[in-house]
């Protein structure tokens, strides 16, 4: 990618639009990874002689690069949610991980079969790697801060926010199964390895895997009879990415999924002292990484764009793109919610806000590098290029006005008191 110089040149303004933007656009429709997106198209159009971003070529380091803003985003959105755990409370989650997500898989898969003429295996690929959502992407859709009172996530971030944390690792089951599809050459003979190893040990192992690095972190952070080991007091943020890499290194050697235990993890630590300051002080350390290699990754692949990276995409494959973002998503989610906590405005908010993002671009990378899906490589970077591309725009124009308004009326229909939770009447 050019000269190093240069290259050290574009990872510093990059940085400095991370650290300048997000105060310059607070309030307003306009998201910094999509002001990251536009950044990297102006910038790969202008003739600095930056090679393009070639995700096929470069397809490991694209793998690994997202693979660590992924796990570092789990851990962020982990240590900021404030609800403690308990399944009638996080029953909004459920219902968008029982539902709309195979639903959404199903659909995109079935699409891409019938617009695209892809294999099965390719359609399954596809439909998996576009099912995690990434609110980090929008942060006006996510529970901000860590603070002491635990009613302080309205049912719409937290919601969207717990649905992220989750189904980035529930999404690998589905990844697995394209490449158990693919290798197989379509014979049926994989299902039950797959039920038994990739879906129900590696998901159990994950979570049984961060409630134990989670709970040994937290004694340490907080309990330690040692004032030297109790690091809560001495206030380092940096150890946020020694319990994110400790806690998705060890379920990996242990065969689970690395992604659910970083989640986890980072619940079980919050969980540890739920009101402590130094939960704060995580997730503020956490926030600056992740938002550091959000910016660079979006920057690229604005220069991915730039460079003619969705030239392979047909308007079959945009199609699927839309289709989800704007039928499928919104109407599955509006169906999973029925009957739930959420009120009909908060129900049609987060059926919309399904974004995409750098999840998908790496479950992409990582399942071209384990199987061949007998579609060219680049055809299937450019569905989803395009894809994450329009949710950057849609949702990042879209979640400041949307949020600020269910807010205003969040608190009006408090103002205007009775017994009825405020939530049920929006």
């Amino acid at each position: 990618m050019g000269s190093p110089d240069l290259v050290f040149a574009v990872a510093g303004a990059g940085a400095l639009l991370a650290a300048v933007l997000p105060q310059l656009l607070d309030r307003r429709p306009f998201s910094l990874p999509l002001a990251c997106l536009i950044g990297g198209f102006l910038l790969y159009l202008v003739p600095l002689g930056l090679s393009r971003p070639d995700p096929v070529a470069h397809r490991a380091l694209l793998e690994h690069a997202t693979e660590v803003c992924v796990i570092i985003s789990l851990m962020g959105a982990g240590l900021a949610i404030n609800r403690p755990f308990r399944w009638a409370r996080w029953a909004s989650t459920w219902r968008l991980l029982a539902w709309t997500m195979p639903l959404s898989v199903a659909a995109v898969a079935l699409a891409a079969h019938t617009l695209l003429g892809w294999p099965w295996a390719a359609a399954l690929l596809l439909g998996a790697v576009l099912s995690p959502t990434d609110p980090v992407l929008a942060s006006d859709v996510q529970v901000g801060q860590p603070v002491d009172c635990e009613k302080d996530d309205d049912e719409v971030r937290f919601t969207l926010t717990s649905e992220a944390g989750l189904n980035d690792g529930l999404a690998f089951p589905l990844v697995y199964a394209a490449i158990a599809l693919a290798l197989a050459g379509g014979g049926a003979g994989w299902v039950a390895e797959w039920a038994l190893a990739d879906l129900l040990y590696k998901c159990v192992v994950g979570v049984l895997g961060g409630l134990a690095t989670g709970t040994l972190l937290g004694r340490l952070f907080f309990r330690a009879r040692t004032a030297d080991l109790r690091l809560a007091e001495h206030r380092d943020g940096f150890v946020a990415l020694a319990a994110t890499f400790l806690a998705y290194g060890a379920t990996e050697l242990t065969g689970g999924y690395g992604f659910i235990a970083v989640f986890v993890t980072a619940c079980t630590i919050r969980a540890a002292e739920r009101t402590h300051g130094y939960n704060g002080v995580l997730h503020g350390f956490i926030e600056q990484i992740e938002r550091l290699l959000t910016a660079w990754l979006i920057l690229l692949l604005g220069g991915f764009v730039a460079t003619g990276g969705l030239s392979a995409l047909t308007w079959q494959g945009a199609a699927v793109g839309l289709g989800l973002l704007l039928v499928v998503r919104p109407l599955t989610g509006w169906l999973a919610g029925l009957g739930g906590r959420a009120g009909p405005r908060e129900r049609g908010v987060i059926a919309f806000f399904g974004i995409r993002g750098i999840g998908s671009l790496y479950y992409l990378a990582y399942g071209l590098g384990h199987a061949g899906f007998g579609v060219p490589p680049e055809e299937l970077w450019a569905v989803v290029a395009f894809t994450v591309v329009a949710s950057l725009v849609l949702h990042g124009v879209t979640a400041t006005p949307v949020m600020e308004r269910l807010d205003r009326l969040r608190v009006r229909a408090a103002e205007d008191g009775g017994g009825e939770p405020a939530a049920q009447r929006l």
